[in-house]
């Protein structure tokens, strides 16, 4: 036999609280939504609970109404179709993930930009070392023709859709092959080292300066999403080797599995824009300054997005138990 004034006193304010919440005709905060949603869970386990271990007849009848009233409080609140999930998440959860991980992906940007550039240096000043690469005749072609016309092979609409479909796999490939940890730096080396290659080519032929003239407007957003996915992905593979004094090494995995997908999911449109910017800008007319300036404030605002305003979305999160699978960098 249960202790009922115990039990009256321990849950008895979520009971009063989803009374309040389902009485409301309509809730517009979408966490209040999610609080309703959870105390509504909350309390079917407790009548579940109450009726197997203390039929108390009045106590049963007082929640048994309360659990329909919350039922019918959620069945109202989700009914229809609606656009606020989807703001929320981009206003809310994305933004918060990125700020969450930031010190996993930021790291390694800066990690993996400076090792490149040294590899670029390396290459361009050791031509010996570039030739285990490429050949004399291909470097001159890399230099003289294929780099820049590599931009424009194909129609701009198309070639936008090739390389997000190729970034967005790739980054994808480092979210998934994260838990493992070791095959994210296989994918980030390979990418670097081509990346390197290509740069010691068109430097060592004094043309560095279209190198990064035609890397840097759908570049700088296109690495960032890459070192996005691998700082998430490493992060999720981290989670099982030290989950930290809260949480078992399966609770940590699924939070920050969790976490992996809100970030693919946002990751997919932001690809979709560093594609539009390789496909249409990138290869453009326009004066190369003009180029970069709109590259850099894409990238900027993506930047702004996840640390200036993914902080004030991460202090939004819920708080309390509905806020568990959240988690903290």
């Amino acid at each position: 036999m249960m202790d009922l004034d115990a039990y009256l006193a321990e849950r008895g304010g979520e009971w009063r609280r989803l009374e309040v919440l389902a009485s409301r005709p309509k809730l517009d905060d979408p966490v209040e939504v999610d609080e309703l949603v959870v105390l509504y869970q909350r309390a079917a386990t407790h009548l579940s609970v109450l009726r197997s271990r203390n039929p108390d007849p009045v106590m049963l009848a007082d929640l048994s109404r309360l659990v329909l009233a919350g039922r019918a409080a959620v069945t109202r609140s989700s009914g229809g179709f609606s656009l606020r999930p989807l703001a929320d998440f981009f206003a809310y959860r994305l933004p918060g993930a990125l700020y969450r991980t930031r010190r996993w992906w930021g790291t390694l940007a800066v990690l993996l930009v400076a090792a490149t550039a040294v590899l670029i240096w390396y290459m361009a000043s050791h031509p010996d070392v570039l030739g285990l690469f490429v050949d004399d005749a291909d470097i001159d072609d890399i230099a003289e023709r294929s780099f820049v016309s590599y931009y424009s092979e194909f129609q701009s609409q198309n070639f936008a859709l090739q390389v997000w479909t190729n970034n967005a796999l790739l980054t994808a490939q480092c979210l998934a092959a994260g838990v493992l940890i070791l095959p994210v730096f296989y994918l980030l080396w390979s990418n670097m080292l081509n990346t390197a290659v290509i740069g010691g080519v068109m430097v060592s032929r004094d043309a560095g300066s279209t190198f990064l003239t035609y890397l840097a407007p759908h570049g700088l957003l296109e690495i960032t999403c890459l070192f996005v996915g691998a700082g998430v992905g490493l992060r999720i593979g981290w989670a099982w080797i030290a989950p930290g004094p809260l949480l078992t090494r399966q609770q940590s995995l699924v939070a920050w599995v969790r976490e992996g997908m809100v970030v693919a999911v946002g990751l997919v449109p932001t690809l979709a824009v560093a594609g539009c910017l390789e496909g249409f800008v990138t290869p453009s007319a326009l004066p190369a300054p003009a180029r970069i300036a709109i590259g850099a404030a894409v990238w900027l605002a993506f930047l702004a997005y996840a640390l200036l305003w993914g902080r004030e979305a991460d202090l939004r999160r819920p708080t309390g138990p509905e806020s568990s699978d959240l988690p903290t960098a």
